[in-house]
């Protein structure tokens, strides 16, 4: 069996050197990113509202919209990001079945084909683990905070600890269901199995939880990176795109603001796609070096 500095070494030069997977990580990287950062926005109004005791809601940028132009565009403008949303939150599950099968079959030296096939496949039982999951989430939690602060009532600090007492369960027990999504793609199991053989296979092997724990801490950092960059792109876009209606008109400026955003948007979800590989890439490799061992349960 590898090692985990050789799984760890295999998984950069995969991560590094395997366009095929690369392609779907940005995919699902830059949609995850759109998603946080209009979560992180919404909350940052209704934050900034708050603080200065206006009441608002989540349809404020809708309904200023139109009233201020046109009912075709203000139609195509709220279903083309309605259609956005939808595939924000439907394709990332879509990717991880290409990226974790082809990071299997790279694994195997196997071709590198089939890719849409894997992400087909293994669409619903990803997108099922995900939600299973789906309150581990920072941004979740921090949505949740907010809303409980604005409508919350007498109740609002007990509230805020019930689901920030939810979020650590559920990050726990998704930390001992890593490797959950390898065994829906590698063994064809189902969602309830697969986590059932993820938690039997750490508590099997807990010589490699110090591996995983320090795989973990990476993740952490990046999760605060990710926080950080969400923050700052609708910041830096914001303010120069108001930066520039003082120099160029106000066309002009929404203009070159837009094609920073996209830039920026851009960079960072490349950036944050050797993360997601990389760790997908990982627990994979590591599943199908651990199923290959006889399991303690099976004594005959």
């Amino acid at each position: 069996m590898l090692t985990p500095r050789e799984i760890i070494a295999q998984a950069w030069a995969i991560t590094t050197t395997t366009p095929e997977i690369k392609r779907w990580g940005l995919l699902g990287s830059i949609l995850r990113l759109l998603l946080d950062i209009k979560l992180v926005g919404y909350q940052i109004y209704f934050f900034v509202a708050y603080m200065s005791g206006k009441e608002v809601g989540m349809a404020d940028d809708f309904i200023w919209l139109y009233a201020h132009v046109s009912l075709p565009v203000f139609i195509a403008i709220t279903g083309a990001f309605g259609i956005l949303v939808l595939m924000e939150l439907l394709v990332p599950s879509f990717t991880d079945g290409a990226i974790i099968g082809l990071a299997a079959k790279a694994h195997q030296k196997q071709p590198m084909r089939g890719g849409f096939v894997l992400a087909l496949y293994n669409f619903f039982p990803i997108f099922a683990l995900h939600q299973f999951f789906v309150f581990s989430g920072v941004n979740l939690l921090i949505t949740t905070i907010s809303i409980l602060l604005r409508y919350g009532s007498g109740m609002t600090g007990f509230l805020i600890v019930i689901a920030s007492i939810l979020w650590v369960f559920s990050s726990i027990l998704k930390f001992f269901a890593s490797f959950a999504g390898p065994a829906i793609v590698v063994s064809k199991t189902g969602i309830f199995a697969s986590i059932g053989r993820s938690i039997k296979l750490v508590f099997s092997y807990p010589s490699h939880i110090i591996f995983l724990i320090l795989l973990l801490l990476i993740i952490s950092i990046r999760i605060f990176i990710n926080l950080a960059i969400i923050i700052l792109i609708p910041g830096a876009v914001l303010g120069v795109g108001i930066a520039l209606t003082y120099v160029v008109t106000p066309a002009i400026s929404y203009s070159i603001a837009t094609v920073l955003a996209v830039g920026l948007i851009g960079a960072a979800g490349y950036f944050f796609t050797y993360f997601h590989v990389f760790r997908q890439t990982v627990w994979t490799i590591m599943y199908m070096e651990l199923v290959k061992q006889k399991e303690f349960d099976d004594i005959e």
